[in-house]
């Protein structure tokens, strides 16, 4: 199927919805707040997003509905993690979720095949798994998953041993045509999360703009430490020439970071 036509995956691009900056951060704080059809409105609106993204993968081969519904997967992976409160574009974050996730797939994906019933069930399982263990910041039993997806906790077991290959990280314990998970997927990595990778850079860029004073303010301040006097001292102007320029190369900064 060619990827320029207006279906993908069932789904009519003509018809997807375009969002404001505005709205989407109007419906993350419905979201947040327990609205489950705002986050319906920011997958559909937002579908476009993994379009785009799916085309630079054109070469891999694989067939397009695959690659479709597994941008689909990083985008609600980004939806379900985006912070509003960093005054970071919602694309700036959810891109590299996005290809991440079908860098992945296109790396790590082997020919090893189970039934699809069972993989099906294996991934609901963990899909649970990881949304209530979020929300209740605790790990559930089996049984609990087993009242959360409807299927019988015997069923659920026998799905994640068939599926499951924890030689590697980088082995899957779920995939088939269009789902893919990994071992490392189920590992916290508070040091490295895209979040914070993207914020890093985010940062970096801005300070990148500041002239060379108020760069050198900003180094010595946040990120050795420095008080106001010392950096004072050091640069030869008085604490409150540090103080002012610190307040315009801060607002300088926010003012490149806002959307």
């Amino acid at each position: 199927m060619s990827l320029y036509k207006v279906e993908i995956c069932g789904v009519n691009t003509s018809d997807l919805p375009l969002f404001s900056e505005d709205e989407k951060r109007a419906l993350f704080v419905k979201m947040k707040d327990g609205d489950s059809q705002a986050r319906k409105k920011l997958i559909v609106g937002n579908l476009r997003l993994v379009i785009s993204i799916v085309r630079r993968f054109m070469g891999s081969n694989e067939n397009v509905d695959d690659l479709f519904q597994i941008g689909c997967i990083g985008l609600m992976k980004a939806i379900d993690n985006f912070d509003i409160s960093q005054d970071v574009r919602f694309s700036t974050y959810a891109v590299p979720m996005i290809q991440g996730e079908l860098k992945r797939y296109l790396r790590d994906y082997n020919a090893i095949r189970v039934s699809r019933s069972l993989k099906d069930i294996a991934y609901k399982a963990i899909y649970a798994r990881e949304s209530m263990a979020k929300r209740a910041n605790t790990e559930p039993t089996l049984e609990e998953i087993s009242k959360e997806i409807g299927v019988a906790k015997e069923e659920i077991a026998l799905a994640l041993d068939a599926v499951q290959s924890p030689i590697s990280l980088y082995d899957p314990v779920y995939s088939d045509g269009g789902d893919s998970l990994y071992v490392m997927d189920q590992i916290s990595d508070k040091k490295n999360k895209e979040d914070k990778w993207v914020e890093e850079i985010s940062l970096k860029e801005a300070i990148k703009r500041l002239p060379v004073r108020e760069k050198n303010i900003i180094d010595l301040r946040f990120y050795e430490g420095r008080t106001q006097m010392e950096v004072a001292s050091e640069i030869g102007i008085s604490q409150a020439q540090v103080s002012r320029l610190e307040k315009n190369a801060l607002s300088s900064m926010k003012n490149y970071l806002t959307p």
